[in-house]
């Protein structure tokens, strides 16, 4: 069933102001990650518990995640994509206002658990909004500018972190977002939503999702493609320190540093990504591009590092994060592959999927791989596994570079 057009320029302010949403996601749902270790020096844990205490934290904040990203999803669907990226930044400020306050690692997981379901509803809604307010020549470079705009949060929070005691960054992260409330008040629903809500049609279902062979294909492989973003972010990048000790680097190697660099890239990597897909008239050709050279970057990762210098380590973090600057059209092509009556629950529950597969599949398997060999040897056959079943899920994916979005599923 189709849906009457509603088109706007790729510099809308929903454009700009869905960019900034995304920013201030970023700073705050990076944050932790670079801040950890001093953050968790503070509260007086030892060098193991920063470690052991660290993972767990994370996999407590993209629990959050996964969680918020069914909450929001249906709630897109069902009130409309403005009153997710209303609720989801009063959460996830109010909750990085109350992490400047935490004493122990216990409240560290709770708070950064609630900031996870808040973060969870952002960038799906955002994307789903500038998608369905965008003709389709342009809906590549319109949401490839709110994620490349958007991460360059983690690049303002490593300076917040050089600058400020890590529980400052937190209190700032809390007030930006709260700030960005009066922004939102200027933005208009999508026409699209408007209109799917006349109709006799299920709304925010999530389990529509599952119960047809066809959707459930969609969606499986819409997660499976954003895979080696937070294999490289969540496990390379964060932990390039504990890489850099086991590969004989000499330097302290500074996570935050790292992190830094790697958004930068990806923030790049996320702009240029709309034009090549553009120029390539396919979303599919230039996933392939970027999937080869976050590959040919996990290869040097893992190859030239050895007795090698911090700096090596923070260039090379760099290029891997360029090769994983797909984020946007991964997210896009989620929100192409589906329905207006269920496109937000798809488009915010796959990229926050893909971020919780983080804490129930790449984590643990790199547990298990370094748990049967070593750290580093661990991780090299964990990169292969994501990489392969990566490549399997996008030749099993749609193309939806030409595909019109003003329909629902039924």
């Amino acid at each position: 069933m189709n849906l009457p057009k509603n088109e706007h320029s790729v510099f809308s302010i929903a454009v700009i102001v869905a960019a900034l949403g995304y920013f201030v996601d970023i700073y705050d749902l990076l944050l932790f990650s670079i801040t950890r270790v001093p953050s968790l020096k503070s509260i007086n844990l030892t060098d193991a518990q920063i470690l052991t205490e660290g993972e767990s934290i994370i996999m407590w904040q993209m629990g959050g995640l996964l969680i918020g990203g069914i909450i929001w999803g249906i709630m897109g669907d069902k009130k409309g994509r403005l009153s997710v990226l209303f609720g989801s930044i009063i959460l996830y400020s109010l909750a990085n206002i109350a992490n400047g306050f935490i004493q122990t690692a216990d409240q560290f997981k709770i708070v950064r658990f609630i900031a996870g379901i808040g973060l969870a509803g952002e960038l799906g809604a955002g994307i789903t909004l500038v998608s369905e307010l965008t003709p389709k020549h342009k809906r590549g470079i319109a949401t490839s500018l709110v994620a490349g705009i958007g991460l360059t949060g983690a690049v303002v929070a490593f300076i917040m972190k050089e600058n400020f005691d890590w529980r400052t960054c937190y209190f700032i992260g809390g007030g930006l977002g709260l700030a960005l409330l009066l922004l939102r008040i200027s933005v208009f629903e999508s026409g699209m939503y408007h209109e799917v809500k006349k109709l006799d049609v299920d709304r925010g279902n999530f389990f529509m999702l599952f119960n047809t062979r066809e959707r459930l294909r969609k969606y499986v492989c819409s997660i499976l493609l954003g895979l080696p973003t937070w294999f490289v972010i969540g496990v390379l990048v964060t932990f390039s320190s504990e890489f850099g000790k086991q590969m004989g680097i000499r330097e302290k190697i500074d996570p935050g540093k790292a992190v830094m660099y790697a958004y930068a890239a990806i923030s790049v990597g996320d702009i240029l990504i709309g034009f090549i897909s553009q120029w390539f008239r396919s979303r599919k050709k230039a996933l392939y591009l970027f999937y080869f050279i976050t590959a040919v970057f996990i290869l040097l990762f893992f190859t030239i590092q050895w007795n090698g210098s911090a700096n090596q380590m923070y260039w090379i973090c760099a290029g891997m994060g360029f090769g994983t600057g797909f984020w946007a059209i991964f997210v896009t092509m989620g929100a192409e592959q589906f329905g207006t009556n269920i496109r937000a629950t798809a488009a915010t529950t796959i990229p926050n999927m893909v971020r919780g597969m983080l804490t129930v599949m790449i984590l643990p398997l790199f547990k298990l791989f370094r748990g049967m060999t070593d750290y580093v040897t661990g991780g090299w056959i964990t990169a292969l596994v994501i990489m392969v079943i990566t490549v399997v899920a996008a030749v099993l994916t749609d193309e939806t570079f030409h595909k019109d979005l003003n329909y629902v599923e039924e």
